[in-house]
């Protein structure tokens, strides 16, 4: 779909449709919600599909959840949990969908039987996402993974090579590549061009609670920290900014509570050079509060935008005046426009080879720190 009928798209569904945050001040799910019912055409195609919910932590629990409870072209059909007599049952409860939808991690693979079930969204720590990314693909389900795809650029391949072996769609987790604030900085900064730019400055961190046993802090389960975590937003806003792929990084790591980050990274600094000449300076951290992105153009054009990457609360401006688009329900059009992906063809933003791509960027980001800096050549990239 063209960015420029996509965003109108956007501002007449987000007039139609309440967003997440009238859901109330927790997020949380309503306490009577009511079963779907599932529209079928004159085919006996189904018009909306059912989603899997895989990890029913905070981000199942206060964001996408809620977000099902708004999407017109998909629906929660399902959860997988390693509770499911007490988290699983409650969570069917409120969603209104039937205890057989209930799995655990060791019966998941049963999901291959169950027609209610399309798409699963795969939401764990990051070191589960390639299993049961392969199990979903291999069970026949359309798989959207949270970001980071992977631990490594290996893993990520083999979860696309599983996907396009089951010939099931494959989707990443970059809610904002849905937001007006960023569909219309893409759209900005195609119309002024690469080579127009002076300087793009992208930032995305958030401060850390003091709960030292979160997995985000166990590098078995997160493999990096704020880098795998934040730092992809930092690294996309770049790459959406600047219009091209990175050639080169290099890269700084900084550690102010070095008890707390003992595993993984706390504060990573990256500077990225496109083919244009262009050049971004990257942040992010589990130790501060950061979220803005920046693109500097010769001759005194700008365009600044804050709060960039956070579920909501977005503002920007240009040197032409404020920027003012609809406030969206991200998550709500996230998996509204995968569904739409499965279900009719419509063009995937956001496929698992550009969530590998962000972790060879990953990974040449840790080989630069390793190496104390140096510019690490980003040739070999695959999307």
């Amino acid at each position: 779909m063209k960015r420029r009928p996509f965003l109108k798209q956007i501002s007449l569904l987000a007039a139609a449709t309440p967003i997440a945050c009238s859901l109330g001040a927790t997020g949380s799910a309503p306490s009577e919600a009511s079963s779907p019912v599932v529209l079928r055409d004159e085919s006996g195609e189904k018009k909306k599909l059912g989603v899997a919910l895989v990890g029913l932590g905070y981000y199942s629990l206060k964001e996408l959840g809620p977000a099902l409870n708004l999407t017109a072209d998909c629906y929660l059909a399902g959860v997988v949990t390693g509770d499911p007599e007490v988290k699983g049952k409650q969570w069917a409860k409120e969603y209104g969908f039937p205890e057989k939808n209930i799995y655990n991690y060791e019966n998941f693979d049963s999901i291959k039987d169950n027609p209610d079930i399309d798409i699963v969204y795969v939401v764990l720590p990051n070191s589960m996402h390639e299993e049961f990314t392969v199990r979903s693909a291999k069970a026949g389900k359309h798989v959207i993974c949270e970001k980071p795809l992977a631990m490594n650029p290996a893993e990520c391949q083999r979860m696309i090579d599983a996907c396009k072996a089951a010939n099931v769609k494959f989707g990443v987790g970059y809610r904002c590549r849905y937001d007006p604030y960023t569909i219309a900085t893409i759209e900005k900064a195609e119309e002024r061009g690469s080579d127009n730019i002076h300087f793009i400055r992208s930032h995305a961190g958030y401060q850390m609670g003091e709960n030292l046993e979160q997995w985000r802090l166990q590098k078995a389960l997160a493999g990096t920290g704020a880098l795998g975590n934040m730092g992809v937003y930092a690294l996309q806003g770049a790459i959406y900014a600047a219009g091209e792929n990175p050639i080169s990084v290099s890269a700084q790591e900084f550690k102010t509570d070095p008890i707390k980050f003992d595993e993984t990274d706390e504060t990573v600094t990256f500077q990225l050079t496109f083919p244009s000449g262009a050049v971004a300076n990257c942040a992010t951290s589990h130790n501060a509060f950061m979220n803005d992105l920046r693109i500097d153009y010769t001759g005194g054009a700008y365009i600044d935008i804050d709060q960039f990457s956070a579920y909501r609360g977005q503002s920007g401006k240009t040197n032409q005046g404020p920027m003012d688009y609809p406030k969206v329900n991200q998550q709500q059009l996230q998996m509204d426009a995968f569904a739409r992906h499965v279900r009719d063809g419509e063009p995937n933003l956001v496929p698992g080879e550009m969530g590998m791509r962000d972790m060879q960027i990953i990974e040449a980001i840790l080989l630069s720190i390793k190496e104390g800096g140096k510019t690490i050549s980003l040739k070999d990239l695959v999307f």
